[in-house]
């Protein structure tokens, strides 16, 4: 690998374990603070620091275009996204969680082909379905053991995917810090609409704001990471270290949580990653022919 390849990747892997970390101070913070609440923090703080970045680089805070229609598709689909994942989190293991959310590329193929008219073939198809039948068998809906909540997690896979085809089509004009306010904005919007649901708001001791506070510069500089990955590497190199996040989700669950997946949600997040690494490859081998 070249040292201008090596570098986006480092920095997907690196954004990666951050949001992994996030999502384990949220699960650790869950114990004894409502989720609405740590969305609610969370959220307006994301917020607050773009704001900060965009002022002094001299980016617009408030546009024409987040009247877009895309634009406000992808915030309520952030605002939905947030507020289910979250739920997942807190309600079910981080393992399976975060196994299931692996499958957000495979619903973007989908929702590519059926909403925006871009043309897959049968391969990445069969690699779709494939991969929900991953899905299916993490959930294992039918089963004794099966848990409802885990829909949660599914449910999150469909909003987070509606965000990112809404953000394809949105108009480029628009600042990435600008949609990075709105995003945890969105993300502090759904906590408000989780407080029937988690109960009233508690004052933290200085344990748990130590914890929101890495949990917020995680998230921060994991966004950062991603953005920077994204914008110097190229799509078809990167994206495949996505799935790292599984990995460090899967390490932090198993040796600090003492969480253990069992065959089924093993076999199941094997058959999702491998589905979407294929698709993936596929995209690249298709956009290699076409230059």
């Amino acid at each position: 690998m070249k040292n201008s390849e090596f570098q986006p990747v480092l920095f997907m892997v690196g954004s990666m374990a951050l949001f992994s970390l996030e999502d384990f101070f949220i699960k650790l913070l869950s114990s004894t603070m409502p989720a609405s609440q740590i969305m609610v923090i969370m959220g307006l703080s994301g917020s607050i620091i773009f704001l900060f970045f965009a002022i002094v680089s001299k980016q617009p805070v408030f546009s024409r275009d987040l009247l877009d229609k895309h634009v406000i598709t992808r915030t309520l689909a952030d605002l939905f996204g947030a507020l289910f994942f979250v739920g997942a989190i807190v309600l079910t293991p981080l393992s399976s969680a975060s196994a299931i959310l692996q499958g957000t590329p495979l619903a973007i193929t989908a929702g590519a082909a059926i909403f925006l008219g871009e043309t897959v073939g049968i391969r990445r198809w069969l690699a779709v379905l494939i991969g929900f039948f991953g899905i299916i068998l993490i959930v294992k809906p039918g089963l004794a053991d099966f848990n409802p909540l885990s829909l949660l997690a599914v449910i999150a896979v469909i909003c987070l995917s509606a965000r990112d085809l809404a953000t394809r089509a949105m108009k480029t004009t628009l600042p990435t810090l600008t949609i990075s306010i709105y995003g945890f904005g969105a993300m502090a919007a759904a906590g408000i609409l989780a407080i029937p649901f988690y109960g009233e708001f508690i004052w933290p001791n200085f344990g748990e704001i130590t914890i929101l506070m890495v949990g917020i510069a995680s998230g921060v500089a994991a966004y950062y990471l991603l953005v920077g990955a994204t914008r110097y590497g190229d799509a078809s190199l990167v994206a495949p270290f996505r799935y790292s996040r599984l990995v460090f989700a899967l390490l932090l669950s198993i040796l600090i949580l003492g969480e253990r997946p069992d065959l089924l949600t093993w076999l199941g997040a094997l058959i999702v990653v491998f589905s979407g690494y294929f698709i993936v490859l596929r995209e690249r081998n298709i956009k290699n022919v076409k230059k």
